[in-house]
């Protein structure tokens, strides 16, 4: 571990990426979810997280998004951006 400018501890690069999936609903959201691990050995379980439409109250103008944490900044969008894309879903960019 280094010294950076005024004494301070150099930790190395940390990074804190996280990729959001959008998908047309949950059965596919559950299915990325479970593909995701499989597919690319992430060390954390991806979040579910129900995204309802501006103004709707009905559960089936919901998005599903697909939250997974990218610490070590390994994964590839463009992979991510193909995988998803096999459920008709995308990847948001932050």
């Amino acid at each position: 571990m280094g010294l950076v400018r005024g004494g301070v501890p150099d930790n190395g690069r940390v990074s804190d990426v996280t990729h959001v999936l959008v998908l047309p609903d949950r059965d596919a959201a559950e299915e990325v979810a479970a593909a995701l691990g499989e597919r690319f050995g992430l060390a954390e379980e991806p979040q579910l997280v129900r995204d309802a439409l501006a103004g709707e109250d009905d559960a089936e103008d919901a998005q599903w998004l697909v939250v997974l944490r990218d610490e070590d900044g390994r994964l590839d969008p463009r992979e991510l951006d193909a995988f998803v894309g096999e459920w008709e879903g995308w990847r948001e960019e932050p």
